[in-house]
């Protein structure tokens, strides 16, 4: 398959020294000052990126706390993200796009989630979609997605399905009538598609497996916001039910000829999250202690931020979002080095890159599954019982992150990585969920 980004300087590491040094990278080198002789960087395709949507963020930013507790999802602010450009970030400059690679990707999200958890979720199917987009054939079908993508278009995602389905299969079935195809059945973790033009979906086509790219507007496309787990409750992760909705032929394709490094890229966007999240947890917390002036009478100061006990717990949350950035770096680059050889499908340098993009995200996602949760908890031992106040919303941080590390299970995540370390055994690079066969 072609590759059709190639404006970049990062790849996977090519060794396991290599990768120890990408995995302490922290990231740009400091600036140079005045006292160099050589003056300031000039401004990166980075930086131009951020001065545009920063705004963005904080207006959203302001809105985060009422939207959680009147649980309104967040349209408007969707809105203003992909008028801002958001939909086109990777987007390739001839196509009306920014152009940015995985890692300059993965610190927007990083950043938009310390704003709102929701949101980088919300475009998680998106990011993947338009991935494929990047990685498919040159010719007018891709290259209208990518104009469709840069001119704010976003898709959203209905793969999973709720019920007794057979592992491996789909009871969404895309069928042939007349001269058009339709789709009928009912996805569950629909997560963006009730804010998007579209939405990817899985399918049973005669017993292949095939995804569709389906309009939301149209009549047989019922989508309901019936998500109710106790985080991310603002991703409009529900139901979508399609009773004959019509797709195009050309928005059908085989799901085998999906991007490969399509699971570590998925995963890359929740560690973006959970790294956002350990970010607006520091955050929250140490303005929360600045502003607080009531202190304990078996305290060791007389104000709570001089307290050596309080400070070394804000330590701990600082030191977890530091790791959680970093480590999504990392994966980021692992990433971009699979999204590099995916024009040489099939061969030993793309196996390679696609397997380690896959370990690196499972090892960040062991980490930071347990790591910022429990940041997330920290915040409590800081403050009085006046921290546990619903109009502060403190616990959206364990909720959201909790929420968020619940999907793929990091126990068999763990397992993985034990056994490529042990064994070399190379990871499963798209895994399902399903009831399994009955032996006979």
């Amino acid at each position: 398959m072609t590759q059709t980004h190639t404006d970049h300087t990062l790849r996977a590491p090519s060794s396991e020294t290599e990768a120890a040094s990408v995995a302490h990278h922290t990231g740009p080198e400091p600036v140079d000052g005045p006292a160099s002789g050589i003056g300031p960087a000039a401004p990166t395709r980075l930086d131009a990126v951020l001065a545009r949507l920063r705004p963005v963020f904080d207006r959203i930013a302001e809105g985060t706390i009422a939207r959680e507790q009147d649980h309104a999802l967040p349209v408007e602010p969707v809105r203003w993200l992909v008028d801002a450009g958001f939909a086109r970030l990777r987007v390739p400059t001839d196509f009306g796009g920014d152009g940015l690679t995985i890692p300059e990707l993965a610190e927007v999200l990083v950043e938009l989630a310390a704003a709102d958890s929701n949101l980088p979720q919300i475009f998680r199917g998106h990011i993947a979609f338009v991935e494929d987009r990047l990685q498919a054939a040159p010719g007018g079908e891709r290259d209208s997605w990518l104009r469709r993508f840069a001119a704010g278009e976003i898709v959203g995602n209905a793969w999973s399905e709720t019920g007794a389905g057979a592992l491996g299969t789909s009871q969404t079935k895309l069928e042939r009538r007349g001269d058009r195809w339709v789709l009928n059945g009912r996805k569950f973790y629909t997560t963006g598609s009730i804010f998007a033009e579209w939405t990817d979906v899985t399918a049973d086509r005669d017993g292949e497996a095939v995804t569709a790219i389906v309009r939301t507007g149209q009549p047989g496309v019922a989508i309901s916001d019936d998500w109710d787990g106790f985080g991310q409750q603002l991703t409009g992760t529900g139901t979508i039910v399609f009773t004959d909705a019509e797709v195009e032929d050309a928005h059908v394709a085989l799901f085998d000829d999906r991007f490969r490094y399509q699971t570590a890229l998925y995963q890359l966007v929740l560690l973006a999250v959970l790294a956002g999240v350990a970010a607006a947890t520091e955050r929250d917390t140490a303005q929360a202690i600045r502003e607080r002036t009531r202190v304990y009478s078996h305290g060791v100061a007389s104000l709570v931020r001089d307290d050596a006990q309080i400070q070394a717990v804000v330590g701990e949350i600082s030191s977890v979002a530091y790791t959680a950035r970093t480590l999504v770096r990392g994966v980021a680059e692992a990433v971009q080095g699979a999204a590099d050889t995916a024009h040489l499908r099939d061969s030993d340098e793309d196996l390679a890159a696609n397997v380690l993009a896959e370990i690196r995200s499972a090892q960040a996602q062991v980490v930071l599954s347990e790591s910022v949760p429990r940041a997330a908890t920290l915040v409590f031992n800081t403050l009085g019982a006046s921290a546990t106040s619903r109009a502060k919303a403190l616990d959206r941080h364990w909720r959201n992150a909790r929420t968020v590390a619940s999907h793929n299970p990091v126990i068999y995540k763990a397992r993985i990585v034990g056994d490529w370390s042990i064994n070399g055994t190379p990871p499963p690079f798209i895994w399902n969920i399903g009831t399994a066969p009955t032996p006979s």
